[in-house]
């Protein structure tokens, strides 16, 4: 049984609201254990010019805790791209990026993961492929709705 080095997972919602209500929380990356608990422990940014920076994260997933160093571009009123490190022996790029759409913002979200740890692979293959979508829906995009709908 083959399993990949690299899972690829992209999500799309409408939001029923602008995008620039939407862009003020979810590029506000320090404030995101207040509004999404159960994703972010905390979020420090390190270093920032314009709109380039890195952070050090500790994030939620799986049931466990870990440690993510993040290198982001925001990208205004559209969203941003990040390339991320984990200590759970992931890394990955991933992409937040609005469009107005009738009736508020279409949200596309990607992430492409890469699996460092042979075991993980075996394990979280058919986990993350399956679970992790789910689960940021609920308690991302779920989440935002709550804040920003109106």
């Amino acid at each position: 049984m083959y399993f990949m080095k690299r899972v690829h997972l992209k999500g799309s919602w409408v939001i029923k609201a602008p995008k620039e209500e939407i862009y003020k929380i979810i590029s506000d990356f320090e404030n995101m254990p207040k509004y999404f608990p159960t994703i972010a422990e905390s979020v420090h940014i390190t270093d920032k010019q314009g709109n380039h920076q890195k952070m050090s994260a500790r994030v939620k997933s799986f049931g466990k805790v870990f440690d993510v160093k993040m290198q982001t571009e925001l990208l205004p009123n559209i969203g941003f791209k990040s390339t991320n490190e984990s200590s759970f022996g992931t890394s990955g790029y991933e992409e937040f990026l609005m469009e107005d759409v009738e009736g508020g913002t279409r949200i596309t979200y990607t992430y492409e993961i890469e699996i460092h740890r042979p075991i993980l692979r075996i394990i979280g293959t058919p986990l993350i492929k399956w679970f992790a979508m789910w689960s940021w829906k609920r308690a991302f995009i779920d989440k935002l709705r709550k804040i920003v709908e109106k």
